[in-house]
């Protein structure tokens, strides 16, 4: 009853009071590190402590205030057609989302609000995956009565656009679930060593540029840790000419356990928790440690998949599944549905968004010769180019380095070149009679998959050198998302645009939504 009245139809509301405090939060800790750094930089000047005292509280207490008055002045109102938010403290701004163009509401809960009892409701609209509206932050019932609402009054809008006598499908509720995916603590640990990180070192790094400022001694220099270790770790450069590969290896050692420790936090924050769901509205997407989201992705928005792999994991049998679609995913057009999985248990996702896998008798077409000897012949010219200029300029200054300064663009050229080659061999594409499939990659290959009725347009391009040698780039239109053939033979690209053009003019989308709620 609380939610009902707190989400009244035609009235304006604000969001809740206690997000109050999750914004101070968000705002001190935006102003830590340059107080830090102000304390340490300002400490021995005069009156630093009236000064720095008076200064930091004016400027908390003025964020604090200009925050309040945007929550006093941020409304939102469910309307009979739309939502609309107002905002604006002095100058008034005002935006609105129709239902129908509402795909879906998901919720997403960062570490404190989730300890609050709050969410932060996203309307997820086929603006190219853009967020048009966010509210931030409601309850937790709030965040779901939101959700139904705007489900059922986008309902109530298509079923009475829909011609008299038709019928209108029935969702059901969103409890009746069948589990397509999850991941337990096991996956999670060995998916995090895959995904070793050295991002840390970078973040590392950044800090250190600030470091001469609360420190006493300089960070860069080279003497002082030198000294530090003949000091502290005497034994090691006792081992003579041992102690660099001794050292080395403890280096080498030392950042294999930070990445690895990295990767591991990583997963298990992004990932914990991760379940994929079928359910009456399409697929239901829940995951997060310390921030934690939940989507909902309905059927007939995946306009596409995407199948990948990485280098070392493609070794192992790992595969990732993403859905190509018109909603947003952590700003991305793709949604990730199985991050880490073997591709027997990708099947039963696959075909319930209604594609499959290539069969063993799928008959593939590879790129032309002519297409695979441009892209060699760029890679000579493009690194040749660059051999003789920086040959002409290390002569100029330094004719000793001469050969090395030919020799590594040359060599960088080949290896270039051969990988060219090889790739050409495994980029390769097949059509059947309700969808499209296309291959690339050698050592981590990709599969993109696209139904036929699904694409929207088909072109056909040419370059200078393509029209000479008969071969084109095919791309095939798919809202959210891009999918292109290239270098395939001027008659197979007219082949397949002709069999997707039938297939997209054969099909009545008029009674297509229908049919594929009703599936």
């Amino acid at each position: 009853m609380k939610e009902m009245a707190a989400l009244a139809p035609g009235i304006p509301h604000r969001t809740e009071p206690i997000g109050l405090l999750i914004n101070a939060v968000g705002i001190l800790r935006q102003l830590i590190f340059p107080l830090i750094v102000a304390i340490f930089t300002l400490r021995d000047g005069p009156m630093f402590q009236w000064v720095f005292g008076f200064g930091g509280v004016a400027i908390v207490g003025f964020s604090l205030g200009l925050a309040y008055l945007r929550w006093r002045r941020r409304t939102f109102t469910i309307g009979d057609e739309d939502i609309r938010v107002e905002s604006g403290i002095f100058s008034r701004s005002a935006s609105s989302v129709p239902y129908e163009r509402i795909q879906d509401v998901s919720l997403e809960q960062s570490l404190l609000p989730r300890l609050l009892g709050l969410v932060s409701v996203k309307f997820e609209t086929g603006a190219g995956g853009a967020e048009e509206l966010s509210l931030a932050y409601l309850s937790q019932g709030q965040g779901e009565l939101m959700r139904r609402l705007v489900r059922e009054r986008r309902d109530d809008q298509e079923a009475a656009s829909a011609p008299s006598g038709e019928p209108t499908t029935d969702y059901g509720s969103e409890e009746a679930a069948t589990p397509l995916f999850a991941m337990d603590a096991r996956r999670l640990f060995t998916f995090g060593v895959f995904e070793f990180s050295l991002a840390v070192f970078a973040v590392l790094g950044g800090l250190l540029q600030y470091a001469d400022n609360v420190f006493d001694f300089e960070v860069w220099d080279f003497d002082f840790w030198r000294a530090l270790a003949e000091e502290r770790g005497g034994w090691l450069f006792e081992l003579g000419a041992y102690s660099q590969a001794v050292g080395a290896a403890a280096g080498l050692f030392g950042v294999f356990l930070v990445g690895s420790a990295t990767g591991l936090a990583r997963t298990f924050a992004r990932e914990w928790g991760f379940l994929l769901e079928r359910t009456a509205r399409g697929f239901r997407r829940r995951r997060g440690l310390f921030t934690r989201t939940d989507v909902v992705m309905p059927i007939h928005r995946v306009q596409g998949i995407t199948i990948g792999t990485r280098f070392i994991r493609y070794r192992f049998g790992w595969h990732s599944l993403k859905f190509v679609s018109l909603a947003q995913d952590a700003g991305a057009a793709s949604h990730v549905v199985a991050p880490f999985a073997k591709l027997d248990e990708l099947d039963p996702i696959v075909e319930a968004a209604g594609f499959h896998q290539p069969k063993p008798g799928a008959q593939w077409h590879l790129a032309t010769r002519a297409y695979r000897n441009f892209s060699i012949l760029s890679d000579m010219l493009l690194f040749g180019g660059a051999a003789i200029v920086a040959g002409v300029i290390t002569a100029l200054n330094a004719p000793e380095w001469v050969p090395l300064a030919i020799g590594i663009p040359l060599a960088i050229g080949a290896v270039s070149a051969f990988a060219s080659y090889i790739s050409w061999r495994f980029k390769r594409h097949a059509l059947d009679d309700s969808q499209i499939v296309a291959v690339a990659g050698v050592l981590a290959p990709t599969m993109r998959i696209a139904t036929r009725v699904k694409l929207h347009s088909v072109e056909i391009s040419q370059g200078p050198f393509a029209r000479r040698f008969g071969y084109a780039t095919l791309h095939l239109g798919m809202a959210g998302g891009e999918f292109s053939v290239p270098g395939i033979p001027v008659e197979r690209a007219k082949e397949v645009r002709d069999k997707v053009l039938e297939t997209i003019a054969a099909t009545d989308f008029s009674q297509l939504e229908n049919q594929r709620r009703a599936a």
